[in-house]
């Protein structure tokens, strides 16, 4: 059974199958946005670690080069996104 197959057929239970045989599509979309608050102490690469398990700092800054302008030197209290 197919994920649409799935849909139809809680779609039906619910509506009933008789009166409604509509079909309506669901997509779900991971969240990929995330923000991060930036605190005393922090760098680029310890915030990659607690979101992705590595030091990959550099998807962080460039998601951010509007507010961070040089990666060695973050201020606390700076909201940035977590790609």
């Amino acid at each position: 059974m197919g994920q649409m197959d799935y849909y139809k057929k809680e779609h039906e239970k619910s509506f009933g199958s008789k009166t409604n045989k509509e079909v309506i599509p669901v997509i779900r979309v991971p969240e990929t946005r995330r923000e991060y608050i930036i605190g005393p102490g922090d760098t680029l690469s310890g915030i990659a670690m607690k979101f992705y398990g590595k030091e990959d700092w550099k998807k962080i800054y460039e998601a951010n080069k509007n507010k961070i302008n040089t990666p060695d030197l973050i201020n606390p209290g700076v909201r940035i996104i977590i790609p």
